[in-house]
């Protein structure tokens, strides 16, 4: 799996260039595709420690916290809040320990159990 292409996908695009390049070019169609990936890898890294050479040693920590993957909506979603769901976060990880109110993952909220013939709870003003 590369950038969330499977192999027919990936079939598909390989056939689509050859049509629309034709055989004569592709294959240096592809060398420069790999070039112009190389330069922007090599910019993306000069940014990179640029940027952490103008921050300074203060800024060092929050570097190595920093993961560009948060920045992918998905992992984003994994980390902060489905991790949180199944107490693998941080947040939920010492919440018994600290007395905040927050309840465990692990447990199950009791509801009253209407008995036959009783209406729910209703609230005139929510509705």
């Amino acid at each position: 799996m590369l950038l969330d292409l499977s192999f027919f996908k990936l079939l598909v695009l390989g056939v689509l260039a050859l049509i629309i390049f034709g055989p004569e070019r592709l294959p240096t169609m592809a060398a420069q595709a790999g070039r112009l990936l190389r330069e922007l890898r090599r910019m993306a890294e000069g940014a990179k420690s640029e940027l952490q050479d103008s921050l300074g040693p203060e800024f060092t920590q929050f570097s190595q916290q920093f993961d560009i993957a948060d920045l992918n909506p998905k992992h984003f979603v994994r980390k902060h809040v489905i991790n949180e769901l199944t107490g693998e976060g941080t947040l939920l990880a010492g919440s018994a320990e600290a007395g905040n109110g927050a309840a465990r993952p692990n447990q199950v909220l009791q509801t009253a159990r209407l008995e036959p013939g009783e209406s729910p709870p209703y609230d005139a003003e929510a509705t």
